[in-house]
């Protein structure tokens, strides 16, 4: 109880010999946000084709959404599947579930590691709502939609926040993994990604480059925060890692408590 009662300030203080910089965990995840704009450039140039109507992607776009359109209309079963997808796999589910995790790191002592987890999904649901805001693109449009949304359609929260829910509960759970673990936890993770990009595009309300661009978005918010927080444990005396020992592997002993 005395580990779980720190104060917050003393949790994120760089140890005594490790005050050079004068930068704690927070201060690194700030760095890791503005690193994701630059590591982004996929999307950034996806962005400049969306907004300036490149006909070679509106046809690709305008085509592939006219095909899976056209393949569930009619189909109520497959239809209901698919809503049932859109709920099952909605961003809250991801949100919710990153933050039950991190509330459980932080109660068995891994606690940047568990702030890491908060920020970075915080970091990508903002950036998900401000793009869409900056891009202002409309959903597809059909004379006889399956179903509807609202909002914005570039980029597909749903996409984005798949992609990021997933990266962020694998990078956690890595040092805690075998070799068959790992096998299952990607297959599992990649299947949850796919099958929701493509609920959204089969069911009428985005196009293929908002779902691709919202992957795009929440591997760079990955990129860039695990940066961030890869300097500071360097910074702490941490012995180098790489994502595939997970974003903390120092953390494998509290997670196995």
């Amino acid at each position: 109880m005395a580990r779980v009662s720190r104060p917050l300030a003393q949790v994120l203080e760089p140890r005594s010999g490790d005050r050079g910089s004068g930068r704690g965990l927070p201060a690194r995840l700030g760095l890791g946000a503005a690193a994701a704009a630059v590591i982004a450039i996929p999307f950034t140039l996806l962005m400049l084709l969306v907004l300036s109507k490149w006909k070679p992607l509106d046809r690709l776009d305008k085509g592939v959404a006219s095909d899976l359109h056209r393949a569930v209309l009619g189909h109520s079963r497959t239809i209901n599947l698919l809503e049932l997808g859109a709920n099952v796999f909605d961003p809250w589910t991801f949100r919710v579930l990153v933050t039950a995790v991190a509330v459980w790191l932080w109660w068995r002592g891994a606690r940047r590691l568990a702030l890491w987890a908060v920020v970075t999904m915080v970091i990508g649901g903002v950036l998900s709502v401000a793009l869409k805001v900056i891009v202002n693109r409309s959903r597809p449009v059909f004379p006889d939609p399956v179903t509807t949304a609202s909002g914005y359609s570039f980029p597909s929260g749903h996409a984005l926040n798949s992609m990021l829910g997933v990266g962020i509960l694998v990078l956690v759970f890595l040092p805690v993994l075998g070799h068959v673990g790992r096998i299952i936890v990607y297959s599992v993770g990649a299947a949850v990604v796919v099958v929701t990009g493509y609920d959204r595009v089969a069911l009428g309300v985005h196009y293929l480059s908002d779902v691709i661009a919202g992957w795009v978005v929440a591997l760079a918010c990955l990129a860039g925060t695990g940066i961030a927080f890869e300097v500071w444990r360097r910074e702490h005396g941490k012995r180098p890692t790489d994502v595939e020992h997970g974003i903390d592997p120092e953390a494998a002993a509290s997670m196995r408590q």
